[in-house]
């Protein structure tokens, strides 16, 4: 019997683990490195035990110090959750060596499924189907090719090649990255399904020697190999569903397997499958799972643990359940991970957090509240959003509506993306595989058009007078810009999340109602400023403003933390930052300066000071947030400053490297001495 858990993992992963614990009378204990001594989850264990450092390795992947946090907190049982040390077969003999509880399959099977090698070769003398795989690039003659890790999973290590001359770089790059993830930067090579769809399906096992399949996932929507939008059940013909658990069934019975796992396949589009790796743990899209069969995995996983096995009849999927991973990324910046700190994080209609559903509804499972700091040492995903419906397009509809709404302010995140991709018709009519996003850049445009972003902004201006009048220490009561000299717009001008600047102009009558405004300068473009809608001021208070366009009434809630104006409207949000009237003067960086769009490590320098480049051309690499970050040139130019050497670590805005784009003196064209005007 598990009387006290050790979760040693963090985030969203050891919240949810924490909330089946409470159900159950399950004492918790939390491990935490230092950059998240402030984190929700340490705040909801009953014990925790500092873990010192910050990057995963210093902590999370440290097999001694959370052994050691078991032993001074009593935990009597120790869960991986399902990244860092989840699928490392020295942890798992660890734990048990020491005494404790492993919530997981045993050691010896998680080192076998963990060499993705050993693993496709047991299998396939099990009948599971395999797709063509090498280890030595001199055998490879056909392409399209995968490059992948095969020490772990997520996308991490994980490359498409498409020509020959492309496979030595993308493998070297694919073992730094596989190394720097997992600490294993062994790689292989499989051969790539054009539009495959990526399927998976759900094991458990225990310890009684029974095998189950709990369902199946369709998880195709995919961006840099990494899953985005995820359902269960997969949309597949029965006869092809019945097979892919049989496979997955099989796979199990192989290895005796212990516990929560997923055999993931790679299903063609004629119907025929492939396997790609087992994960021996709980997977993040579990929830989809739990929604539709009503089962508590997590409360499975410790019952099995405890030797109990399997209840003898488990139930069948109903209803169909979407989620999302919602993550801190930057769009403009080529969706390179943000950090920064989250002001608010607020879904409606959220019905659970952490658990079922008692009918169609939405859940939460988040690593974050508001007021979380994104840091630079772990993965992006802030939360994923799970909708439940008894039809696909029902739950599209709910999954879709909430996620617009839900007020995310303080890192720029891939909402937007999401959306639309639950929006988009090719997603209702299942036309979907692992290439979705390739095939579709209608779903990168973001869901405030760019007609309705100057409206937004005049919403911004006018929530910041209102707010201005409301602490004003003196003559509150005035409508605000009151002035003897009517004709004179107040001005408020705006930087977009993109780096383009806005500026309002506005009038307000005697009574407070809305005169005029506009968009641009009167000075400037005319056409504009005519095209611009007629609209009326209904109301506005500091955090939110009514606005009747072109006689459409329309609410805009504002949030301000600083210089920050976070407007959620009907049509999208729109992030802001209202310049000051009198800017101080700032220290500029040199010409061609290019800047660290986020902290992180220089893990290579491609070129050296004096080197002529051109413009796209690999500078150095940037590793953060478990992933590599190309610095290209901009421009053609000579390589001027490289301040920062290999391994140097570098903060947001620190300059990386200054390019002179001064001609070379060969590049300048000679004078013609019959032209000479001398």
């Amino acid at each position: 019997m598990i009387n006290r858990l050790l979760v040693a993992n963090r985030g969203e992963i050891a919240r949810r683990v924490f909330a089946t614990c409470r159900a159950m009378g399950v004492q918790t204990v939390a491990v935490h490195s230092d950059a998240d001594a402030d984190a929700p989850f340490v705040a909801e264990a009953d014990q925790a035990v500092r873990l010192p450092g910050a990057t995963p390795a210093e902590t999370y992947l440290r097999v001694d110090l959370i052994l050691e946090a078991a032993r001074r907190s009593g935990a009597d049982a120790v869960h991986p959750g399902y990244g860092f040390l989840a699928e490392n077969a020295e942890f798992a003999a660890a734990v048990a060596d020491a005494g404790l509880t492993w919530v997981g399959p045993p050691a010896k099977v998680i080192a076998t499924m963990g060499d993705k090698l050993a693993a496709k070769a047991l299998l396939a003398e099990a009948g599971v189907p395999m797709l063509p795989s090498w280890t030595d690039t001199d055998e490879i003659a056909d392409f399209p090719v995968l490059v992948k890790a095969s020490a772990g999973g997520g996308g991490r290590g994980m490359r498409i090649v498409r020509a020959a001359d492309e496979l030595a770089e993308a493998v070297a790059s694919a073992r730094r990255e596989a190394a720097a993830a997992f600490g294993d930067g062994t790689v292989f090579i499989e051969r790539y399904v054009e539009r495959g769809r990526h399927v998976e399906v759900q094991i458990f096992g225990d310890a009684h020697g029974r095998v189950v399949a709990l369902g199946d996932r369709e998880c195709s929507i995919q961006r840099r190999h990494q899953k985005i939008v995820e359902e269960a059940p997969a949309v597949v013909p029965e006869r092809v569903r019945t097979a892919l658990h049989e496979a997955a069934v099989a796979a199990g019975r192989a290895v005796d397997y212990l516990g929560a796992g997923t055999v993931e396949f790679l299903l063609a589009p004629g119907g025929e499958f492939f396997f790609l790796e087992m994960n021996t743990r709980l997977q993040v899209e579990h929830p989809v799972t739990e929604l539709c069969t009503g089962l508590d995995l997590v409360g499975l996983q410790l019952l099995v643990a405890e030797g109990e096995p399997l209840p003898a009849a488990l139930p069948a999927s109903t209803g169909h359940a979407i989620e999302v991973r919602l993550c801190a990324e930057d769009a403009a910046a080529g969706w390179r991970p943000v950090t920064g700190t989250l002001h608010r994080f607020s879904v409606a209609g959220v019905a659970t957090e952490f658990g079922g559903l008692a009918g169609p509804g939405l859940r939460v499972d988040s690593g974050v509240v508001a007021g979380s700091v994104v840091g630079v040492h772990y993965d992006s995903m802030l939360a994923k959003l799970i909708a439940w419906g008894r039809t696909r397009a029902e739950a599209t509809r709910l999954l879709a509506s909430e996620l617009a709404r839900a007020e995310l302010h303080g890192v720029t995140t891939n909402r937007d993306l999401l959306v639309r991709v639950l929006r988009s018709p090719a997603f209702a009519a299942v036309e979907i595989d692992t290439g979705f996003l390739d095939r579709h850049p209608e779903v990168f445009a973001p869901l405030l058009p760019a007609d309705q972003r100057p409206v937004t902004a005049l919403a911004a201006a006018l929530a910041g007078a209102a707010h201005r009048r409301s602490t004003a220490p003196v003559l509150s009561g005035l409508p605000s810009g009151w002035r003897n000299v009517p004709a004179v717009p107040q001005v408020t001008r705006f930087v977009g999340s993109e780096g383009d600047e806005i500026e309002i102009r506005y009038r307000l009558d005697r009574a407070g109602g809305l005169a005029d405004w506009s968009s641009a300068p009167p000075a400037e473009d005319v056409a504009e400023r005519a095209a611009a809608p007629t609209v009326a001021l209904v109301d506005a208070t500091p955090d939110r403003v009514v606005l009747d366009v072109d006689g459409v009434r329309r609410a805009y809630r504002v949030h301000r933390a600083g210089s920050a104006v976070f407007v959620d409207g009907p049509d999208g949000a729109a992030s802001l930052t209202e310049l000051p009237r009198l800017p101080l003067p700032t220290t500029e960086v040199a010409a061609g300066s290019l800047l660290a769009p986020l902290p992180g490590a220089v893990t290579r320098v491609h070129v050296r000071v004096g080197q002529r480049v051109t413009a796209g051309e690999p500078l150095l690499t940037l590793e953060a947030m478990k992933l590599e970050h190309p610095v290209l040139a901009p421009i053609d130019g000579v390589v001027a400053e490289l301040p920062v050497p290999t391994g140097g670590q570098v903060q947001a805005g620190a300059v990386l490297a200054v390019i002179d784009g001064s001609p070379a003196p060969g590049d300048l064209e000679p004078s013609n001495p019959e032209e000479d005007p001398r």
